[in-house]
């Protein structure tokens, strides 16, 4: 049984939420302030805190920084249930931490549907370290993240991470005209960490903020090395924001200022933002994105086709590309309902005057299958997997039509 504690100083609405819980098979605590919360945390370790914002003592936003900043309670997810729902407080609480933040009054459905996403996301994180070679060495996830992630990052130890690019693909020359940014973490106490490992839990601390800003400066300094090196033909540099760093109420100052450092052309810059991240908060998502492109820096939605988004609000993205997941890629030439789809996308893409991008092209057929539909570009294992930026400058310069790798 799943234990849920519940932090809400007014005692009908804690009784109440006390009573839905348990109706649901939860083991539900509670606390009627911040402090007794914050001692119910460390004392019974809950799977999941429904916390208000707006009480005596300490207040959710304080409550949410103590948790953590403590390695036993860093990864318990955390939601917000406020009446606070200003785009600020809303970001603020991203910021610190928050795995959702559910605006009062709220029904019974979305309160449920909000803790079993949560709950489902953390099993999947618990699964994938359990899995690994990696996470079987530590008692807890949060001993790799606070003090081997942690450590790293504030103790400047910044030769552990590298970015590696994947190669993105003219479908028309089959030469490399872009790339994809993607973080590694060579740990000496755990060897290669991957991303799909590292993200997640970097995320749930708060961590990906910092380390975050520090893959941004990264690949801005590498894209003015490789415009002083004369790459003149490559197009952008992509990078994937995550939902948190998407949040900063200061995102655009931040990148403004790493660009102007680096004396970056603007456009050579992408920004790649997952499609369920938008369909939180449409409106704010749309004023954060027109700020980012009067920077003159691209976006994209990475995934597309995986989410929940409407096509209602597609049109009024102020968006460059769209990214096809690459669950609708694989197999494709043998899956007529995925043809169907892909060839969809790609024509409404086009029909808004997006660029249009594949992911996971890894056979012939499936590159066969773009070039017919009029793809834009793509990336995938057929022609690279992520690489050192040595590696992908060979790739570049070589610049060849990659189809030969299709043979």
């Amino acid at each position: 049984m799943k234990k849920i504690l519940v932090i809400e100083d007014e005692q009908p609405v804690r009784e109440n939420l006390v009573e839905l819980l348990e109706a649901e098979n939860y083991e539900a605590l509670a606390a009627a302030n911040g402090r007794i919360g914050l001692q119910l945390a460390n004392s019974e370790s809950p799977d999941l805190i429904l916390c208000d914002v707006m009480m005596p003592e300490i207040d959710g936003y304080g409550v949410l920084t103590k948790l953590r900043d403590n390695p036993q309670t860093a990864v318990i997810p955390f939601v917000f249930l406020t009446a606070k729902s200003a785009r600020n407080d809303f970001r603020l609480g991203m910021e610190l931490g928050a795995d959702d933040y559910l605006p009062k009054p709220f029904t019974r459905a979305e309160l449920l549907s909000a803790i079993n996403s949560r709950l489902q996301k953390q099993s999947n994180l618990k699964k994938q370290l359990s899995s690994s070679p990696q996470g079987k060495a530590f008692d807890s996830e949060m001993l790799v993240v606070k003090s081997m992630l942690r450590g790293a990052l504030q103790g400047g130890d910044l030769e552990q991470f590298q970015v590696y690019y994947q190669p993105i693909i003219e479908v028309k020359s089959g030469k490399v005209i872009a790339a994809e940014s993607l973080l590694r973490w060579h740990s000496p106490e755990l060897g290669l960490v991957s991303t799909a490992e590292l993200i997640p839990l970097a995320e749930s601390t708060g961590l990906i903020i910092p380390l975050g800003e520090w893959v941004l400066q990264r690949v801005c300094k590498q894209i003015k090395n490789w415009r002083n090196q004369g790459f003149s033909s490559l197009q952008y540099v992509a990078v994937n924001l995550s939902a948190r760093q998407f949040s900063q109420p200061d995102l655009c100052k931040k990148i403004a200022k790493i660009l102007q450092h680096y004396n970056l052309e603007l456009n050579f810059l992408q920004l790649e933002l997952a499609e369920n991240m938008l369909t939180q908060d449409v409106n704010n998502a749309i004023l954060t994105m027109n700020e980012l492109r009067s920077l003159g820096v691209k976006i994209a939605i990475d995934d597309f086709g995986t989410g929940n988004s409407s096509l209602i609000y597609l049109k009024n993205l102020p968006i460059n590309t769209l990214k096809i997941d690459s669950y609708f890629i694989q197999n494709i030439a043998n899956d007529s309902q995925k043809a169907a789809i892909t060839t969809a996308l790609i024509q409404m893409g086009h029909n808004l005057n997006l660029q249009v991008s594949a992911k996971g092209v890894e056979t012939a057929a499936e590159l066969t299958f773009l070039r017919q539909q009029n793809c834009d570009d793509m990336q995938g294992f057929l022609f690279s997997q992520p690489v050192p930026p040595t590696e992908f400058e060979k790739l570049f310069l070589d610049d060849k039509c990659l189809f030969f790798f299709t043979k």
